[in-house]
Formats: structure tokens, C-alpha cells, sequence
């Protein structure tokens, strides 16, 4: 039996000013999946991950989380549902006047009403988590782009959130870096049920960590597949996710 969805999009539309990007998508996340939004350069994967996250509002349609109707939420609603997702931005997003401890306890401090050891306890469990341990005052110039994305993950875990969202976590980083980060993803979706998103392009991370995904297509504006990745690399619905998922490879000749 199938998880029921922590997340349900239906018939929602994306973008800027005015512009649709995408329209019409709809799709469910299951609790505990790892979910990748994929498709080519300016598709509207991160516009789509900042519309799930609250940062821009959706054009038109319904997102629930959670079983809340997270666009026409209150703001004490929705500021639950924001309290109960981490997001790991590009580049970390760290704050670079501030230790990797002092950043992981950032949310803590402005969230709960824990005393300061506990903090402290939590900080270093969540920096030892992601493979930091013995970095707490250690500065984000002081530390490669790989610690500096883990740090980011230690700090968007310190809530124990049930929703993680990655925005492009490769980008950046050395192939072997970006493999231990996907290692990094099955393990805490395995250890702690955490459902992962992860916005991305980089075919080794999707194929290694994803579950189930969809592919949102630039030539028609909306999602044009839906399914476990390696799925559809065995058996592509268009040319436009074949040729994606292959690096290019021609659509004519896997059907001759």
C-alpha cells in the first residue's frame, strides 16, 4: 500500500509577474519519498521549489501539506508548515560572520524555547550527523564547498523537519563530494523517514537517489512525465525526457 502524500499539487500554475512558466501541474508526494523535480535549464525547477516552500505564491491551483491548504493558510498555519520543512539552498546559504555551530542553532534559538545546553547538545548531534563533528567553531570561509553544503543540511535538520527541500544540491561540487552528499540524502531518508525533494539536473544524483520525480517540460509548459527515474530511462514516454535522461542520445535511433 502506498504512503498517503504529505504533499498534493493539483492543476497549479508558476511564475513571475505575471508570467506563467509552468501550468496545470499536478502531482503527489508520498511521506518518506525521495521526489526529484527535474528538466532542462529554465524549466521553472526552482520557481516550483520556491512555490511548494511559501517564498513565492502559486499563480493559480491548490498545493496541501499535510492535509492543510497551504496557499489559503493563516499565517499561524502556514508558519507551522514552514517551522516543519528545511530547505538546503545552492550554495549553503550560511551566514558567513557566524560559526557552522552558531548557524545550526540559528533556527533553535528563534523557534523554540530550549535552554542553551540543550541547544548545544542538539548542535553538535546534528552537525555529527552530517559528518561535521569537531567543526562547530569553524567559520564557513574556513571549510570546502562540500562541508559548507552538509552544514547547511545539519542546519536545515535542526528542527527535525518532516519535509527537506534541495535546490540543486550538486551544484558546485566535485563529483566524489556529490556523491557523499547523495549517500548523505538515502541515509537520512532511511534513518529518520525524512521526505526528501530535491530540485536537480545532474543525472548521477537522480538516478542514485530518486524514488519517484517529474519531468517538467519547457516546450509545453507543464509536467510531461511522472515515475521512478530509472523507470522511465527504461522506457521514456516522449523524446524530450529520453534525450534528457541520456544526455542527448537520439530519440530516432532507441526507436529504430
Amino acid at each position: 500500500m502506498k504512503p498517503d502524500p504529505i504533499i498534493r499539487v493539483k492543476n497549479v500554475s508558476i511564475g513571475y509577474d505575471g508570467k506563467v512558466i509552468m501550468k496545470d501541474l499536478s502531482f503527489d508526494i508520498p511521506k518518506g519519498d525521495i521526489f526529484i523535480i527535474m528538466g532542462g535549464s529554465g524549466c521553472g525547477k526552482s520557481t516550483l521549489l520556491r512555490t511548494l516552500t511559501g517564498l513565492i505564491p502559486a499563480q493559480a491551483g491548490q498545493i496541501s501539506i499535510r492535509d492543510i491548504d497551504f496557499i489559503n493558510a493563516n499565517s499561524k498555519d502556514k508558519l507551522e508548515i514552514m517551522k516543519n520543512s528545511g530547505i538546503l539552498y545552492q550554495g549553503g546559504a550560511l551566514f558567513s560572520s557566524m560559526s557552522l555551530a552558531e548557524n545550526v542553532a540559528l533556527p533553535l534559538q528563534q523557534y523554540t524555547s530550549y535552554s542553551q545546553d540543550k541547544i548545544n547538545q542538539i548542535v553538535a548531534f546534528k552537525l555529527a550527523l552530517v559528518g561535521l563533528s569537531g567543526y562547530e567553531e569553524y567559520y564557513p570561509s574556513e571549510i570546502s564547498g562540500g562541508m559548507r553544503k552538509r552544514a547547511g543540511l545539519a542546519r536545515a535538520l535542526a528542527l527535525d523537519p518532516e519535509i527537506v527541500y534541495f535546490d540543486e544540491p550538486s551544484a558546485g561540487l566535485d563529483p566524489v563530494s556529490s556523491k557523499n552528499l547523495d549517500d548523505l540524502i538515502l541515509e537520512i531518508n532511511k534513518t529518520l523517514g525524512t521526505t526528501i525533494i530535491v530540485v536537480t539536473h545532474e543525472l548521477s544524483s537522480i538516478f542514485a537517489i530518486g524514488k519517484n520525480s517529474i519531468f517538467l517540460d519547457k516546450t509545453i509548459h507543464t509536467i510531461s512525465a511522472k515515475g521512478n527515474p530509472n523507470e522511465l530511462l527504461k522506457n521514456p514516454p516522449n523524446r524530450q525526457v529520453y534525450e534528457f535522461l541520456t544526455r542527448g542520445e537520439s530519440y530516432e535511433k532507441r526507436t529504430k
